[in-house]
């Protein structure tokens, strides 16, 4: 397959969406040619007349499903999930290969968990590991899609985890646990959209493929990141402790925990003179930015 690439036209897929509306904002202070879409990507029939009509050479897919408040609505709604996430996840990757246009999509890296091989503060998971996590269904959809949609040529898979942006939009992860009764202390892998969202422009405009762990490098606790956003944004903000057994008690799904390797992010990135930042000093540069927002 020759993928075409006359004229750069971004189509973001998911255009009311919190990240696509983020990837619309750096497109256009770019000045690159970026539209937007509604359309269900489960519709084969629309999904095909869009492209033809909008002409994109590069499809950026951040559409799907988390579930509203949160991924335990999944549960409930398992038809639903899989018709977005599933079904319809493939079905726009299988357009845009028909079309020879590049698509990059937006997923997750919650399809791991601390083991024995991957400890807490040891190895992060790579790439190429299996998916070891499927106490959700949400996760469970999304690591089975990806196996299947990693094998198409024209595709980059970039795998978020507790996405995070400099504001205290209600899908932001530091918005999430702030608002909790109880946190679990736990190191995760985190992205912070500031840091992370330009790089994928990149590499997407570069026509990279294959599967990247898209989060900042290293990990941070739970109780580390509200630290500092005590110390940068509320000064009077205080928060408890919970054990995973107590939180198991009070939700629906089982959440993931685990650290990515982003080595392969990193020197990809490094070919275009890109650097992301370290996970604590990214969310230090996050919350800084935060509070002179006045948020």
């Amino acid at each position: 397959m020759v993928l075409l690439v006359p004229g750069n036209r971004f189509l973001v897929w998911g255009g009311n969406g919190w990240v696509a509306g983020h990837l619309k904002t750096i497109l256009e202070k770019q000045g690159k040619d970026v539209v937007t879409t509604t359309v269900r990507m489960e519709n084969r029939e629309a999904v095909l007349k869009t492209l033809d009509e909008l002409k994109p050479t590069h499809v950026l897919n951040a559409a799907g499903c988390t579930g509203r408040p949160n991924v335990d609505w999944c549960e409930d709604n398992k038809e639903t999930t899989i018709r977005s996430n599933v079904i319809g996840s493939l079905n726009l990757t299988d357009c845009c290969f028909l079309r020879g246009i590049h698509c990059t999509v937006f997923a997750t890296g919650c399809i791991y968990e601390y083991d024995e091989k991957h400890k807490v503060g040891g190895n992060g998971y790579k790439e190429e590991e299996e998916a070891n996590f499927g106490a959700s269904f949400y996760s469970a959809t999304k690591s089975r899609v990806e196996e299947i949609m990693r094998t198409y040529p024209n595709v980059l898979i970039l795998r978020l985890r507790m996405p995070v942006s400099d504001d205290l939009h209600p899908r932001s992860f530091v918005t999430k646990i702030s608002k909790y009764d109880r946190v679990v202390d736990i190191p995760n892998s985190n992205t912070i959209l500031h840091d992370l969202l330009p790089a994928s422009v990149i590499l997407s405009e570069n026509l990279e493929t294959g599967v990247y762990n898209f989060t900042n490098p290293g990990a941070i606790s739970h109780n580390e990141v509200l630290s500092l956003f005590k110390k940068h944004v509320r000064p009077d903000f205080e928060w408890k402790n919970f054990t995973i057994e107590e939180q198991s008690k009070v939700i629906k799904a089982g959440r993931s925990n685990c650290m990515l390797d982003t080595s392969k992010l990193v020197n990809k990135l490094e070919e275009y003179d890109y650097v992301v930042p370290e996970i604590h000093e990214a969310y230090e540069q996050c919350f800084i930015r935060m509070a002179k927002g006045g948020t």
